[in-house]
């Protein structure tokens, strides 16, 4: 008789990564679609249906040994009786007991208690892939990242954007340089010189010290620079560095991490891209609590600006002010603006001043055309 093919031991993994998360002492599985869990984790897919192949979570997918609720427990035990649940919901109980069935409630705690652990794995697990899937991943997530990075700095001297491939060459010293400072005469310093050019000679008795910052980046805090001094060596542990690459973080945050480390060690001269708006609002309107839930999509977001008036919430966006002031029944800011949060701007004040407020563009530092 031939054997009878239970699902458990049929599960095909054909276009599916498995994501390996490990708690406590045991490693659990979910068998994914890569794609849509790439998407989940840059926050467009939502839908955990969507993105699980099957929603079980596995000791071993590829035997399709399934995880028992002991050891789920183990790694993840339920709250008392009323308590609060760290994946939402309270608990109705201490679970259905020996010989009678679950009631409702019990049902969807341990439904609502499931559904975190498998969030948890989704966001924090490793996803498994073959050479050449882990390869083309990486190059197409370096890719976004690259093109991400060069859409938010530019040349603090010429204000140019740079090219995908400057930017990739600056995060390629930087991680052979173990994520942080490149060595003297290294490819970085060397296309650092270069980009600076004679921008450095100009102006006797000028230093990377000087308020002045036009000409260049300062590549780090006044306070680490002195640091440096005493010390002989700069507060590496607290410097942002770049190594590479990961599958465990999101598009949007392994360009911010980069941006940081790039501006914190130069490996070519770079700042951030800002753009000087105008922003003008009635007083009677700024001070109105803000009710939408649009935010900065700066590094700096947090749940801290989905709070305040409608004044503070555009403040929020504006990396440095140049000027505010009230003029007759007008609110009026100008200041500096990162480009990737020009929209988000001009959303949340469409929504909250019903038309009312205005942004108006004074300078566009990240465009350079040649006359």
């Amino acid at each position: 008789m031939p054997m009878i093919q239970q699902p458990a031991n049929q599960i095909k993994l054909t276009n599916v990564s498995l994501v390996r998360y490990k708690k406590g002492k045991k490693r659990f599985e979910l068998a994914c679609y890569k794609n849509k869990l790439l998407e989940y984790r840059s926050g467009t897919e939502t839908d955990l249906d969507n993105v699980l192949q099957i929603p079980t979570i596995f000791l071993n997918a590829s035997k399709g040994e399934t995880a028992p609720n002991a050891e789920l427990l183990k790694a993840w035990p339920l709250p008392a009786q009323g308590e609060e649940s760290s994946h939402g919901g309270k608990s109705g109980g201490k679970g259905g007991k020996k010989g009678k069935g679950k009631t409702n409630d019990e049902g969807d705690v341990e439904k609502s208690w499931k559904d975190g652990i498998i969030e948890e794995i989704l966001k924090k697990g490793e996803i498994q892939v073959n050479a050449n899937e882990r390869k083309e991943l990486l190059e197409r997530m370096e890719r976004e990242i690259v093109e991400e990075v060069a859409q938010r700095v530019v040349d603090p001297q010429t204000k140019r954007v740079y090219t995908p491939g400057m930017i990739k060459k600056g995060l390629d010293v930087l991680s052979k340089q173990g994520g942080h400072a490149p060595a003297q005469d290294s490819l970085g310093h060397k296309l650092g010189k270069l980009n600076l050019g004679e921008g450095n000679k100009k102006g006797s008795g000028a230093t990377s010290r000087s308020n002045d910052t036009s000409g260049q980046a300062t590549p780090m805090t006044d306070d680490d620079n002195d640091s440096s001094a005493a010390n002989g060596k700069g507060k590496k542990s607290d410097m942002p560095t770049w190594t590479g690459v990961v599958t465990t973080k999101s598009v949007k945050q392994q360009a911010l991490e980069a941006i940081r480390a790039l501006i914190a060690w130069q490996p070519i001269p770079v700042m951030r891209a800002r753009m000087r708006l105008r922003i003008t609002c009635p007083t009677s309107i700024a001070k109105q609590a803000a009710k939408s839930k649009v935010t900065s999509t700066d590094d700096g977001a947090d749940g801290e600006q989905g709070k305040g008036t409608i004044k503070d919430r555009i403040l929020s966006f504006v990396e440095q002010v140049e000027s505010q002031d009230v003029l007759g029944e007008e609110w009026e800011v100008v200041g500096f603006v990162e480009p990737g949060a020009f929209k988000a701007l001009g959303e949340f004040c469409s929504a909250e001043t019903k038309g009312r407020g205005r942004l108006e563009v004074l300078d566009m530092a990240v465009t350079h055309t040649d006359d």
